[in-house]
């Protein structure tokens, strides 16, 4: 094992491992401080999640009011909400624009840089680290520590990296291609808590038939409710089964109902903007020759797949009553979830109780972590980025703290 060279300089040496977001911004943070900053990922180039997010339009984080952005998170509100206050939505889009990505706000809320794609910003940000002399290492991976130092395979070899301080922001376990694997947990094993997907698609229980027919159909502007919870948009019908925002809004609770009781029972409102009443009336104002289907398609503009849904959610002869009822409040029995390297994110990774208020791992002094490594899940709509920034910039703050109370310590 060889030693890489280190700079003459006295100031801090930092290690930040993985070059998604979080780390990125983190090594942003601190070489500005006047931090000798080197950023390791395994992969043979960096941001490449944050590239494949660009691809349906970036979405940064989301313009609604603060207190009801930070209920996005649920259980880790409380956790996160300092890191967001201290770097807020806000914070986030200046920055942004900062970078010569000005942005925009669409009418759900959700913010995106003019240019939609994550290239642009990603070349002016990799510009800046440039400028600010972070040095970055691809083709890294990182496989423990000889004592306090990181340890890392390279094409060469293995090498060990001295650092004053580590940050690790190496991404949660989903989408293992582009480079979060979350295989760093074995390195962790009593700091982390079993990962979980998040943000993914659920298999109903309906037959394999019914998918393959309806494959690609879209079931659009449903309602959704499950445990108390709403949310409402479009779902799309695959071989594996619903996929869609409105789903991934309700993941959580799906999640932990369908592993504690092996199903969830979710409900659809296939007219959201309808009453029940007016769904009634529009069924009764059709010729009573009509067969169901006709009745559903010429009232309601209901497509195949929902009339489908419908029909077997209700007896053979319903009643135009009957169908109203169901309509506005059809089961949808949910039995599994996607598999974990499908989901947009995960739950699950390094505990709330593993770090103090710094980030900082309590058992690996001048270990610090943040990103999608710590246990937290946020539904899709521009949470789940910026809880990546706003907690490096927690992280990097907390490895600035930690350094200067060491040294005063020392002195």
């Amino acid at each position: 094992m060889t030693a890489a060279s280190s700079s003459p300089s006295t100031a801090p040496s930092i290690a930040i491992i993985g070059a998604g977001p979080a780390g990125l911004f983190a090594a942003e943070i601190l070489s500005a401080r006047g931090c000798r900053v080197q950023v390791f990922d395994r992969m043979p180039s960096v941001g490449r999640k944050l590239l494949m997010a660009g691809r349906s339009g970036l979405n940064l984080t989301h313009s609604e009011a603060l207190d009801r952005f930070l209920k996005r998170y649920g259980n880790a509100q409380d956790w996160l909400e300092p890191a967001i206050r201290a770097f807020p939505p806000e914070a986030l889009r200046q920055w942004t624009e900062r970078l010569g990505q000005p942005c925009f706000s669409g009418s759900s809320g959700r913010v995106f840089p003019k240019a939609m794609k994550a290239s642009p910003l990603l070349r002016a940000w990799l510009e800046r680290l440039a400028q600010q002399g972070v040095t970055i290492r691809t083709r890294h991976r990182f496989v423990g520590w000889d004592g306090s130092t990181p340890v890392f395979d390279t094409p060469d070899g293995r090498i060990s990296v001295h650092a004053d301080a580590t940050l690790l922001t190496m991404g949660g376990a989903s989408w293992s291609r582009l480079g979060s694997d979350g295989l760093w947990a074995d390195l962790l094993p009593e700091d982390t808590a079993p990962f979980a997907p998040a943000n993914c698609g659920f298999m109903p229980n309906w037959t394999a038939d019914f998918a393959i027919r309806h494959e690609g159909s879209v079931l659009h502007s449903v309602g959704l409710s499950f445990g108390g919870q709403q949310s409402r948009g479009d779902l799309t019908i695959t071989t594996r089964g619903l996929e869609g925002s409105a789903l991934y809004a309700l993941s959580a609770a799906l999640r932990d109902a369908i592993q504690r009781d092996r199903q969830a029972v979710l409900t659809l409102d296939l007219r959201p903007t309808l009453s029940a009443e007016d769904v009634l009336k529009r069924l009764l104002a059709q010729r009573e020759r009509e067969s169901q289907a006709n009745r559903l398609r010429k009232a309601l503009a209901l497509d195949a797949p929902s009339r489908e849904l419908l029909r077997l959610a209700t007896p053979k002869n319903a009643t135009p009553l009957q169908l109203a009822q169901t309509l506005k409040a059809l089961p949808l029995s949910l039995i599994g979830m996607d598999a974990l390297d499908r989901a947009i994110s995960t739950a699950g990774g390094v505990r709330r109780d593993a770090v103090d208020a710094r980030l900082m791992l309590t058992s690996r002094p001048g270990v610090f972590v943040a990103g999608e490594m710590l246990d937290w899940e946020a539904p899709t709509g521009g949470y789940l980025l910026q809880g990546c920034f706003s907690t490096a910039y927690a992280a990097a703050n907390g490895v600035l703290g930690w350094l200067e109370s060491s040294s005063s310590a020392i002195a």
